[in-house]
């Protein structure tokens, strides 16, 4: 985690992603903290990053589009099916998304696939403090934080986005 990100930073750079995606016609969905945040309808904890998933065909359009918007592409050197841009106060990690010849989502890594959860990247829209943005499925989000990580503090962020899901999908 980085403590120079903060989320009123990131929530900024999270609508100008939203209209520079729009405005390219480029598909993309939030996952992670956020994606949590914006099913809730309010910030429940700090952000150290902005996690975005992208198809990797749009890796080119992105970078260039991200570029001249200002962001500086920061690659880390254990990358792998992602890559990290910062702008201002915020980090952008974005995830790599391509289909098999099935049709199932995967992130393409070094040694094979990530997969992602059936139905996580559809047509949702989510909206936090006046920030619009498309985000995988609540659903699929719950899942994926329901896996046990190995990270302590990481564990200790999903059980927290847990309880936060679960009271989105039970409508309280």
């Amino acid at each position: 985690m980085c403590a120079s990100y903060d989320n009123e930073s990131q929530l900024k750079a999270l609508g100008r992603l939203h209209e520079l995606f729009q405005s390219q016609g480029i598909d993309y969905w939030v996952f992670g903290g956020w994606a949590v945040d914006l099913y809730a309808g309010r910030l429940t904890r700090p952000h150290a990053d902005i996690d975005v998933a992208v198809w990797v065909k749009d890796l080119d359009r992105i970078d260039k589009m991200l570029g001249q918007a200002g962001w500086h592409h920061a690659p880390q050197g254990n990358e792998d099916g992602y890559t990290q841009y910062i702008h201002e106060g915020a980090r952008l990690d974005l995830a790599f998304l391509a289909r098999d010849d099935n049709g199932d989502v995967y992130t393409p890594i070094q040694n094979g696939r990530g997969d992602w959860r059936s139905g996580a990247f559809g047509d949702d829209v989510a909206t936090l403090l006046g920030v619009r943005a498309h985000v995988v499925s609540c659903s699929s989000l719950l899942s994926d934080k329901q896996e046990v990580q190995t990270d302590p503090s990481t564990r200790a962020k999903d059980r927290l986005d847990v309880a936060v899901l679960i009271r989105v999908l039970q409508g309280l």
